[in-house]
């Protein structure tokens, strides 16, 4: 996050509520120290906000930064009536072009993805306006586990991916809203995917990129040399508890195992073995399990599910050449 929170193009200095702000287009805001008095906490310290757990949005103070955002870059609020829409739905997006004054029934009417999702959870906008509070599941909780602050590639990206699902009416199959949000290629060609690859850190081993700032993994549990049935070696391998990959947050460790129908892919499901704790300066870093005092709820930690599949040396040569072809391209 400290990474992103630097890349910006335009910074703007707007009045809120009493407060003068600097306001980056990545979405970051730096709240300025009032004229002779003391420096607060918070003063002059760039920041994306802390999480609202209940909503989902992220706080400055006691304010939503999207509002001191929009406030920055489209003007004060229009009237009472007006409220800051996401356009993405992703209540962490903060970025100018993904936010918009507009009013309650305006955001329902004329974002195409927040009036897909309605119809999806009441089955029609007239059953909606008669009563907000029922759901045809019951359930008016939202997930906000696949909202965070992104880049603008990922931003334009993600808008896309939902305004054609939005089209679509319904998620692509095999994964959940988080596990393909993110994905720059889920919707390129959906009967001949071309997604792009990035070697990994464990000898002849690839992994798809999902996110735009995706880093190479480790996989320790793959098998070091390749046997008659590679699959067959690497699933024996991978007994529960034993670690399936680690990144530069931490680790994930396997849960269950599988084959498919074909006996030609293994599906893994993963979860974390480590927790983000809030530090003193307000930033979040991953901490593992086993360092922690407190007890960890293991259902309520992130999960993953993978599939594994082998492919014969000259395809992986092949994909080592395209790689390193980006990279030179990416350089000059």
């Amino acid at each position: 996050m400290n990474s992103i929170i630097n890349i910006f193009q335009v910074e703007k200095t707007c009045d809120y509520r009493g407060e003068t702000y600097r306001v980056r287009d990545n979405g970051a805001v730096y709240r300025l120290r009032r004229s002779g008095k003391r420096k607060r906490p918070l003063d002059e310290e760039w920041t994306f906000g802390k999480p609202d757990k209940n909503k989902g949005y992220l706080n400055f103070s006691s304010h939503t930064v999207h509002r001191i955002v929009a406030t920055a870059f489209h003007g004060d609020q229009p009237s009472a009536k007006h409220i800051v829409d996401h356009i993405d739905t992703n209540k962490k997006n903060n970025r100018p072009e993904n936010l918009r004054w507009i009013t309650r029934l305006e955001n329902i009417l004329l974002n195409p993805i927040t009036l897909s999702r309605i119809i999806f959870k009441y089955g029609s906008i007239d059953d909606f306006l008669a009563n907000p509070s029922k759901p045809i599941d019951g359930q008016l909780e939202q997930n906000f586990d696949w909202m965070r602050t992104v880049t603008k590639e990922e931003s334009e990206n993600t808008r896309q991916n939902l305004i054609n699902w939005a089209k679509e009416g319904k998620i692509p199959k095999g994964g959940q809203l988080g596990e393909w949000i993110y994905n720059r290629n889920i919707f390129l060609n959906q009967n001949n995917p071309a997604p792009n690859y990035i070697l990994s850190k464990t000898l002849n081993a690839a992994q798809t990129i999902t996110f735009y700032n995706d880093k190479p993994n480790e996989f320790p549990s793959t098998p070091k040399t390749i046997e008659e049935n590679p699959l067959a070696t690497y699933y024996e391998k991978l007994k529960e508890g034993k670690i399936f990959f680690r990144n530069h947050n931490g680790e994930y460790v396997v849960v269950k195992r599988g084959f498919s129908k074909d006996m030609q892919s293994i599906y893994v499901l993963t979860r974390a073995a480590y927790v983000y704790r809030e530090q003193e300066n307000g930033e979040y870093i991953p901490v593992p399990i086993d360092e922690i005092q407190e007890k960890v709820s293991i259902i309520d930690l992130p999960h993953s599910l993978t599939e594994v599949t082998y492919y014969k040396n000259q395809v992986l040569n092949k994909l080592k050449n395209q790689v390193l072809f980006r990279e030179r391209f990416s350089k000059n």
